[in-house]
């Protein structure tokens, strides 16, 4: 189930890559990238049990017999192999079915990706995720994700400060439509930050997210 963004609700298969080229430290999936426990979960993660190579005929075959009409491509960031899931994506779209791409929109598509019509779900990373700005924020690349034909722009908040900050950078790079999703690993902290932040997003005319996935099944590690 989709869990967060425009096709929130909506059934779906999801293709998990591995590697990220930032490193959050509220990150909700670290077991993709933290190889060194440098995440709020302390834990250092083991490449070798996490991530497993594969032929992307073996996968679309796995995907294919999910039987759904939607495939979301998560990560880690999946841009940094946008390049290997490019033959993957061409045959789910040339089966009528769609794609998402999640990402952190520190990589630039590449057109080819771009041209099989698929949708980009770009969550940009404010200060409070910890890395530095120059690491999280690309104009490059966000600037050539907002030309896409289908996409949004999903920022994970928690005060009116991370408000004021979303508004700055739509702002000064021209990217949208923006979704706001409230920040938490828990019902608690999703249910707190997405009462604070309600009503000024309403205000501002933006779009509101919850994340329905830990709403319904908390913190637990999908399979």
């Amino acid at each position: 189930m989709q869990g967060e963004g425009p096709s929130a609700g909506r059934r779906c298969g999801f293709l998990r890559l591995g590697g990220c080229n930032l490193s959050c430290h509220w990150c909700d999936t670290p077991y993709t990238w933290d190889w060194k426990g440098t995440s709020d979960e302390g834990r250092a993660y083991d490449p070798r049990v996490e991530l497993t190579s594969r032929k992307p005929s073996d996968v679309l075959h796995e995907l294919l017999a999910m039987d759904v009409d939607l495939i979301v491509i998560s990560g880690g960031e999946p841009l940094k192999q946008q390049k290997r899931i490019l033959p993957l994506v061409r045959e789910l779209r040339n089966r009528g079915i769609s794609v998402e791409v999640e990402t952190n929109g520190t990589v630039v598509p590449d057109d080819e990706l771009i041209d099989l019509g698929i949708r980009f779900n770009v969550s940009p990373k404010l200060s409070h995720a910890g890395d530095p700005e120059h690491r999280r924020i690309k104009p490059a690349a966000l600037r050539k994700l907002a030309t896409t034909p289908a996409v949004a722009f999903k920022f994970v908040c928690r005060s009116h400060d991370d408000l004021d900050e979303v508004a700055e950078l739509a702002q000064n790079l021209g990217i949208g439509p923006v979704w706001i999703m409230p920040e938490g690993k828990n019902v608690t902290d999703i249910s707190r930050h997405l009462g604070d932040l309600s009503d000024e997003v309403v205000r501002r005319n933006w779009n509101l997210s919850t994340r329905l996935h830990v709403l319904a099944w908390g913190e637990k590690r999908g399979v």
